[in-house]
């Protein structure tokens, strides 16, 4: 099977969403799947706002519809709700495609700690995106719960991995005159880092991480050790040298981390929410408290052998065997059938309406000036008249019937295009109709040129006489 999976997360980005992706890519391929990643590192990118070190990729969707179509995918899945997976979903609804998405981030929840966004206006996009999907697969059922609650609706669960033959306990462990209890992870203010560091306990404390929040907390606690960004390779060296794994967030959906800490020996504190609830539950692999306190004074009794058996249960191939029964067959209904409800155009209202209308329209400005060499000879000689329309003492009139012409023939040429495209769309063979429509666009480009020429030479030669 062909299968199309699109992510603004990936390499060299270091979180849970990357490290799902590509475990399940793995064993996909090794399974005789042809996986096609649609991804930032493909794309002119921008840095993400408070997160500069996540790309997004700017003005993606003629490139993904161009990627999809040329690879002719037998399943299409849209892993997360940025540009790209936005540019994908569009096209697949428009082009009514079946497909699959994932939710793996409670993403109105961080908006919201970072700009106070009201969450109902965040699950608005949320459901808006995701619920003309055949299935969303999430990481736990309290999450499916949450989403449900908010009418995100057709959720499945896709629980996550954890590699044991990477993560596993030390051969010998070193007893440490103070517990050291520690925590992987960005540092960022929606992981709740400071009920972790402000504990009152004879202990010392390691972060493992990098992000936005690291040189003020570094300041903050002096005391505590931060070691930055750890790759995969180093982590199980860092977990084997702790007694403790402290899980202070409380929006997180699933926390890899965790089964990581639990599968090299280490107990888990956390708070009791959804992430660390699914993961945990009652193996007694750690203990969940409102009080974070108490929850790591109890866990850190408990012994290595418990977590470590408890994480032998989530293995990798399982989680891909769940996402691929989850595929279906990006199939396309009958071209000639119109069905006024399927139209996602039709559906949006309001500011929505306005919002996607902006974005459409940035789009196709960026492909006139791109692909359309007319466009941008008329724009340039746009540019090059524009001033002669105040350097000359023309009436506010004049100066009107001047941009006016000058808006006239843009946008006659931009209509010009769309036509052709529409033609190019149906087909590139000759035809004499197909001709009649270019050449009459072509005429009316001519005219536009005509009435601007005609506006400018009358009027400036009214000022030099």
């Amino acid at each position: 099977m062909k299968i199309s999976i699109i992510s603004d997360a990936w390499m060299p980005q270091v979180n849970g969403v990357v490290h799902t992706l590509s475990h399940t890519k793995r064993i996909l391929e090794k399974r005789g799947h042809h996986v096609q990643m649609i991804t930032p590192n493909l794309f002119n990118t921008f840095p993400c706002p408070t997160y500069p070190e996540i790309r997004l990729a700017l003005f993606p969707y003629n490139k993904v519809k161009k990627m999809i179509k040329d690879f002719l995918p037998d399943a299409i899945h849209i892993v997360t709700e940025g540009p790209l997976g936005l540019a994908a979903r569009n096209f697949v609804v428009k082009n009514g495609f079946t497909y699959t998405t994932s939710f793996h981030t409670r993403f109105a929840e961080y908006i919201y700690e970072r700009s106070r966004l009201p969450l109902s206006l965040s699950y608005s996009y949320l459901r808006w995106f995701h619920n003309k999907a055949y299935k969303i697969l999430t990481p736990t059922k309290s999450i499916m719960e949450d989403l449900s609650d908010w009418g995100i609706k057709n959720t499945t669960e896709w629980p996550r991995g954890v590699d044991t033959s990477l993560f596993k306990p030390p051969k010998k462990k070193i007893k440490n005159s103070r517990p050291i209890l520690i925590n992987v992870g960005r540092v960022a203010v929606e992981k709740n880092l400071e009920e972790f560091l402000s504990l009152n306990i004879n202990c010392d404390k390691w972060v493992v991480g990098d992000g936005p929040d690291k040189r003020k907390l570094e300041k903050k606690y002096p005391n505590v050790r931060f070691f930055g960004q750890k790759s995969p390779k180093e982590l199980p060296n860092l977990y084997g040298k702790a007694d403790l794994f402290v899980f202070p967030s409380k929006t997180d959906t699933f926390g890899l981390v965790i089964l990581e800490a639990m599968a090299c020996g280490l107990p888990v504190a956390a708070f009791p929410v959804s992430g660390p609830l699914n993961v945990i539950g009652n193996s007694g692999a750690g203990v969940l408290d409102k009080s974070l306190q108490k929850a790591c004074e109890k866990a850190i009794q408990i012994k290595p052998s418990v977590p470590i058996n408890h994480a032998k249960k989530f293995k990798w191939e399982r989680v891909a065997s769940i996402f691929e029964s989850n595929l279906q067959i990006a199939s396309k209904r009958n071209p000639k059938t119109y069905i006024l409800n399927d139209n996602p155009h039709k559906k949006n209202t309001g500011f929505k309406r306005l919002f996607f209308a902006l974005i459409n329209s940035l789009s196709g400005f960026v492909f006139a000036f791109k692909e359309e060499s007319a466009f941008r000879q008329e724009l340039l000689l746009s540019v090059l008249l524009f001033p002669s329309i105040f350097f000359f003492p023309t009436s506010p009139i004049e100066k009107i019937l001047m941009i006016g012409s000058l808006l006239i023939l843009l946008i006659v040429e931009l209509l010009n295009s769309s036509v052709e495209a529409a033609i190019d769309r149906i087909s590139f063979s000759q035809h004499d109709l197909s001709k009649r429509a270019k050449d009459l666009g072509s005429a009316a480009v001519f005219l536009s040129l005509l009435l601007v020429l005609i506006t400018f030479t009358v009027i400036i030669t009214k000022h030099l006489i």
